[in-house]
């Protein structure tokens, strides 16, 4: 691995070699390479980490700030945690034929099935988080999302976006996380193909009160998540996350599971906050996660081999920023 790195064109500059010895002295630990594996399309926080690798927290912070010297991983606090991902690489960076290099070298490395069990119950807890907060706050949602955002204050924008997609009124369209309804009573009224999927029961029933009153009966109602669908095998035209993914233990698996879910040439829209630092959010919305940066949903979208096609923002008077964001299944077409 280090010998076809080595190989690579390096850049004829007296500057650049302490940094190479560095990227280098990161890449010759096996423990460290465990880690970079771990990373591959994931961010997991120092505990977690911890965790996966049975190792004490000074001993894996020594490791991690030899990866992060070396640019090779970036972090992202989340309230009080430091969570790592494998850094992105950019054409800036002198060394990038390098990093891709060993990075497509780590990712054939395997997973013990002790990680990979381990990394299973850190998604599952995650998971229980989230649901545990609908189930008790059920009855209080629309009161809890609005001290965010009301959909009403992006529904146009949203429409527009869907509209521009171009999809036929028989499109097959997916909604994870309906909440109360709003959305799926307005894509109930553009689509005859509509499947509602929640891992909270009491949030579907919601979903499921809002389509009556509205008068439709063309709407599928799910109990699960995307794992629960592609066990079903519910494909669609157009799957949407409506300001949901920040409540979804691994955004990374999720995409995957989209991207087997999508047709030919299907769409995922997200609509999400953009990373913020607005920890009040875990307790009192049942937020996973701060918002995402506009690169890591990209990130999650090629490693599922999704292609990004447009986007849209908008600011919020309270100073959070919603982002919407669009891509297309082309490993199966377009």
């Amino acid at each position: 691995m280090a010998g076809s790195a080595l190989k690579t064109i390096i850049p004829e500059s007296t500057d650049s070699a302490p940094s190479l010895a560095g990227l280098h002295k990161a890449l010759a630990d096996s423990l460290r390479l465990q880690i970079l594996r771990l990373l591959k399309n994931e961010s997991f926080g120092v505990l977690e980490l911890c965790r996966i690798l049975d190792i004490r927290q000074p001993a894996l912070s020594h490791h991690l700030k030899i990866l992060f010297t070396a640019n090779l991983v970036s972090t992202r606090r989340e309230g009080n945690s430091i969570f790592y991902r494998r850094a992105f690489l950019s054409k800036e960076d002198c060394f990038s034929d390098i990093k891709r290099s060993v990075f497509e070298s780590i990712e054939s490395l395997p997973v013990s099935i002790a990680q990979q069990q381990k990394i299973k119950q850190i998604h599952l807890e995650r998971a229980q988080l989230s649901l545990s907060f609908f189930n008790r706050n059920a009855d209080k949602f629309r009161e809890k999302q609005g001290l965010i955002v009301e959909h009403s204050h992006y529904a146009t924008s949203l429409q527009s976006v869907i509209t521009s997609l171009g999809l036929k009124p028989k499109s097959s369209v997916l909604e994870v996380g309906p909440g109360e309804g709003q959305l799926l009573v307005e894509l109930a009224s553009r689509f005859s193909k509509l499947t509602a999927l929640d891992n909270s029961k009491d949030m579907l029933e919601k979903s499921r009160s809002a389509i009556a009153e509205a008068g439709y009966d063309h709407v599928d109602f799910v109990l699960g998540d995307t794992a629960v669908a592609r066990n079903e095998n519910i494909h669609s035209d157009l799957i949407i996350f409506n300001m949901v993914l920040h409540h979804i233990s691994s955004p990374a698996k999720t995409f995957k599971d989209v991207a087997a879910l999508l047709n030919p040439s299907g769409f995922l829209l997200v609509v999400d906050l953009c990373n913020h630092d607005q920890d009040w959010v875990r307790k009192s919305c049942g937020d996973l996660w701060l918002g995402f940066d506009e690169g890591d949903l990209d990130h999650w979208a090629s490693k599922a081999g999704l292609e990004t096609r447009q986007s849209s923002y908008l600011g919020l008077r309270n100073g959070f920023q919603i982002q919407m964001r669009t891509f297309v299944n082309v490993a199966n077409g377009t």
